[in-house]
């Protein structure tokens, strides 16, 4: 619908219906003290020309530099082929909203019935759902579908999990009467296994891990999953880089009965944050407390093949008691983008991908760990991102860096007190190897000056 604003008549209109006669008495319940009595300060209307002419110059106020970033912590900058761009701003898929009526919105319903096949395959798991709002949602919505499944008082959370993540399990859990404990890592950056066999008693819902974890490390799934399996716990596996399945196996061929992440890598430009992807899957037997909704094949009367929401428990569609998340909505859109960027790389494109990561960040990681005011913190096996240890205080090094147009790593300290000047440096295939020298010859610049 074209807008076309209300005429003065209109205006009229609208305020005798209400029952008031003017714009003033529409608005007399707002105290005279706090009203605006002055016009706003902003410019008098200018023709498009002008307008143009405006911007074009406050634009040339800008200074532009080109930062060569090593940030990951849980937004990744991964290569998007163009196609992804161009396909998912096709008029059809922009525009419209969810399918509700699934017969008139077979293209978005095929969509999202690919988009689960492709997490399915992904994270070895029998289901999925069509999306989430962000990996850190989906963790949440995990725990309390978890609780659902077993109704048993404590949650055990690995204290690598992206802090984030836990922060917003934490919250999600005031809802229910539900005790979160916090699982300490080990030297390795792995999550301390003896400490997990100790905790585990017959009150435990769930174990909830991140692989890669917050610190790049590399989780023993099939460890875990047999230590909550033998308590009857359910194995919640977090992933918020997604890139990695490229390359380890599948989470469900390990052991995890619910996983869970973030799909920004799979083609969502960083954009400030958002709006990201959640994906969630899970075993078959769980599927009547599955959040979100479900996407199924069929064929109509005539034997065609054709595409329905096989299942959505949500509040609009059943029983508000019944429903089993408070998700109204889900990222189809960026869910698009995901699967459009998976099935135009395919299996052996995503593989490559991540071993690239891997590749890249090998390098910078032995490059590092050569300066002699750094060192590795954790020696167990990483993904594309590690944790190094600085002797001199993180913020001089990274005002250094940033002088140099260079965005060092993610300062952890903050999150993990106990981690005394230690960043967090995510590599990926867009870093060349001239990338990763000019950081590193940086870096012994710094050691240099503060030398001398």
């Amino acid at each position: 619908m074209s807008y076309i604003s209300l005429s003065d008549k209109d205006k009229k209109e609208m305020l005798s219906r209400i029952g008031v006669s003017s714009i003033d008495e529409l608005f007399r319940s707002i105290p005279d003290s706090v009203r605006l009595k002055n016009a706003m300060k902003i410019p008098e209307a200018m023709t498009e020309p002008e307008l143009i002419d405006h911007f074009v110059k406050a634009a040339e106020k800008n200074t532009y530099h080109r930062y060569l970033s090593f940030l990951g912590a849980g937004a990744y900058n991964h290569f998007i082929p163009s196609v992804v761009d161009y396909l998912s701003a096709r008029g059809e898929f922009i525009s419209p909203y969810t399918p509700y009526q699934a017969e008139l919105s077979q293209g978005t319903l095929q969509v999202i019935f690919e988009f689960q096949t492709l997490v399915c395959m992904l994270t070895g798991m029998d289901i999925s759902n069509a999306s989430l709002y962000d990996g850190a949602s989906g963790a949440a919505e995990a725990v309390l579908m978890a609780h659902r499944l077993k109704k048993k008082p404590t949650v055990l959370v690995a204290k690598s999990l992206h802090p984030q993540y836990r922060s917003v399990i934490q919250t999600y859990a005031q809802r229910l009467d539900v005790k979160i404990e916090e699982l300490h890592y080990q030297d390795t950056g792995e999550l301390d296994v003896s400490e997990l066999s100790n905790k585990l008693d017959d009150t435990v819902t769930a174990v909830v891990v991140q692989s890669p974890n917050f610190f790049g490390i590399i989780e023993d799934l099939e460890c875990i999953a047999a230590l909550a399996h033998k308590k009857q716990a359910l194995l919640i596996d977090v992933v918020t880089e997604p890139v990695s399945l490229g390359i380890l196996e599948a989470p469900g061929n390990l052991g995890a009965d619910i996983v869970t992440g973030e799909g920004q890598s799979f083609g969502i430009p960083l954009s400030y944050g958002g709006p990201y992807l959640g994906f969630m899957a899970c075993a078959k037997e769980f599927v009547r407390q599955f959040p979100g909704r479900i996407a199924g094949q069929t064929q109509d009367k005539e034997g065609k093949r054709g595409f329905v929401l096989t299942l959505s428990t949500r509040e609009q569609h059943i029983k508000r008691e019944r429903a089993t998340s408070n998700i109204c909505t889900n990222q189809a859109w960026c869910a698009l983008r995901a699967t459009i960027f998976l099935e135009l790389l395919g299996k052996q494109g995503l593989r490559e991908m991540a071993l690239q990561n891997m590749r890249n960040s090998r390098y910078a990681f032995s490059c590092l760990k050569e300066l002699k005011n750094a060192k590795p913190r954790f020696s167990g096996n990483h993904f594309n991102e590690f944790v190094i240890e600085f002797s001199k205080p993180w913020g001089e090094i990274d005002d250094f860096l940033k002088q140099q147009n260079i965005l060092g790593g993610f300062f952890i300290e903050d999150f993990y007190p106990e981690l005394k000047n230690c960043v967090l440096f995510c590599v990926t295939e867009k870093h060349s190897r001239d990338d990763i020298d000019r950081m590193v010859e940086t870096l012994k610049k710094y050691e240099k000056n503060t030398l001398s």
